[in-house]
């Protein structure tokens, strides 16, 4: 786009340098302060630009969810998976409502924003911003500021366990994040090579809820920060050869903030260095509570991604995956061997009124880089590393966010935990899990959820026996085409093994999406 025609827009949508930094403050307020001042101002920022929008939609979404249950749980696949809008508490429900500009990724400039509100009962938090962003892309380029659902790669959303970084189990971290969302081609590859990638800061917003919830004298923390990266690389021209493999990498720190425990505050420091530390993950000074030198700035974890699929069609594809997940720096490399990790399989099956999709995922995260750590010290100089304890770390309270697992839900998140303490007691896991899609009519689809888990504990804290844990769903959605944009859901769901016991419960959904407007696409 031209100098001109950036100036003509900016002119159009009221983009002066004042109102830049009217939205600067008022996101800082969204981070640190006030989030139902930003949420107002939010609204009224979308509003305007709606008004503006001559030729682009505005897309609103709203939906009453109600779930009742019996057992000592909601039914796991009536709360895992469902970016944070789930509880453990039996018998609850919330009403939703957001308005959306969506990103045309076929302009070469293009922007989008949304609010999504939600408020509920027997819910971890009764209100929640769920949803407040704002985005933009310029050919390639792109940058999302604010908190926006964002899933993990490979794995699908509907069918899958969960990505073991980024499964959408946990709320959206409101964060700035920068970089080619969509795959970009190589030049002069001829479409055979192709790459995507991103680098993000945001921050935790969990404070005052670790802070009622965790039992007294518990590890806990506040104004904890949050940096991610991650990088894709593509091979394979699918309309010369229908076979195509990508390969990746994608790594999360929480650093910054301050721990408490037992009475003792850490403070990690948030200046630069820290910064930069989570950016290139380096050795720190910094002490634990028990007076140990943490090793990296932070908590910093990460997976690598592969997957190679064949497309010979539209009607019909195979995808295999494997995913490697890594704490610190002991199973980045192949010096320890690759035990660990997330297999799988997802099948587009051609049009037919039975199965449309199926996927099966096989999880192993017993290993750990084995049993043994060593700290190379003096006195004994190798260093051996083990217990990598996943999803945990010495001062911060583990890959979490309002309780729940960011990662993949099947290593149970610490707001299981009867003893209201923020931590993993369930990462050493053999899991296997399906996935079933299907659309029997035009207006009716529906997925099979089918999980089974065996569960050590941890190193640090087996259980005295081995756990079974089985979980299932099967969920059904009507949309009726004389009712154009409603749609229902009603899902049963049931647990049964010794991890989290017996329940059953059922989910009823109701919800509304439409365009505001003449111009919808």
């Amino acid at each position: 786009m031209k100098r001109k025609s950036l100036n003509n827009f900016a002119k159009k949508h009221n983009f002066t340098t004042s109102n830049i930094l009217k939205a600067v403050t008022l996101t800082h307020k969204y981070f640190r302060h006030s989030l139902i001042a930003s949420l107002m101002s939010g609204i009224l920022a979308l509003c305007h630009l709606a008004a503006k929008a001559d030729n682009d939609s505005i897309r609103y979404e709203a939906e009453t969810v109600a779930t009742f249950s019996g057992g000592e749980y909601t039914p796991f696949w009536l709360m895992n998976n469902l970016q944070g809008l789930g509880s453990p508490t039996k018998n609850n429900g919330y009403v939703r409502a957001g308005v959306f500009k969506d990103i045309d990724r076929d302009k070469r400039f293009s922007w989008g924003a949304g609010v999504d509100l939600a408020a509920g009962w027997n819910m971890t938090a009764p209100f929640s911003v769920h949803q407040l962003y704002g985005e933009i892309k310029y050919r390639s380029l792109g940058a999302i500021l604010g908190s926006k659902e964002i899933w993990g790669e490979f794995n699908d959303p509907r069918l899958s366990s969960g990505n073991l970084l980024y499964s959408g189990n946990a709320m959206p971290i409101p964060q700035l994040r920068l970089g080619i969302f969509d795959y970009a081609p190589f030049w002069g590859t001829n479409g055979w090579f192709s790459v995507k990638g991103y680098i993000s800061y945001g921050m935790f917003t969990d404070s005052g809820w670790q802070k009622s919830w965790a039992a007294p004298g518990s590890k806990r923390t506040e104004d904890v920060l949050y940096h991610s990266k991650g990088l894709w690389l593509r091979g394979g021209n699918t309309s010369k050869f229908p076979l195509q493999a990508v390969v990746g990498i994608e790594m999360a720190t929480q650093f910054g903030g301050k721990s408490f425990k037992d009475g003792k505050e850490l403070k990690m420091g948030s200046g630069l260095k820290q910064w930069l530390n989570a950016l290139f993950p380096m050795s720190t000074t910094s002490e634990n509570f028990d007076g140990e030198v943490v090793t990296v700035e932070g908590n910093m974890l990460g997976a690598y991604n592969i997957s190679l699929s064949w497309l010979p069609d539209a009607d019909w594809s195979v995808t295999a995956y494997y995913e490697h997940f890594f704490e610190d720096h002991s199973q980045m490399t192949f010096e320890y061997g690759w035990k660990d990790g997330l297999w799988g399989v997802e099948v587009q099956l051609p049009r037919n009124p039975f199965v449309s999709s199926f996927v099966y995922e096989y999880l192993y995260s017993k290993d750990q880089t084995g049993a043994v750590l060593n700290v190379s010290s003096p006195e004994i100089p190798e260093q051996v590393s083990g217990r990598d304890n996943y999803y945990s770390h010495s001062v911060y309270t583990g890959w979490q966010h309002w309780g729940m697992g960011i990662g993949n839900p099947l290593m149970l998140s610490p707001i299981y935990n009867r003893n209201h303490h923020i931590s993993f007691l369930d990462t050493r896991i053999i899991g296997h899990h399906l996935g079933i899609a299907g659309n029997p009519l035009k207006s009716l689809s529906y997925r099979l959820l089918l999980s089974y888990s065996r569960n050590w504990g941890t190193y640090n804290m087996p259980y005295p026996e081995v756990l079974d844990n089985f979980n299932g769903l099967l969920e059904v959605n009507w949309r009726p085409e004389r009712l154009k944009g409603w749609h229902v859901s009603a899902a049963i769901a049931g647990d049964a093994g010794k991890l989290l016991g017996k329940s059953f419960g059922a989910r009823v959904s109701i919800g509304k999406t439409g365009f505001f407007g003449l111009n919808k696409k």
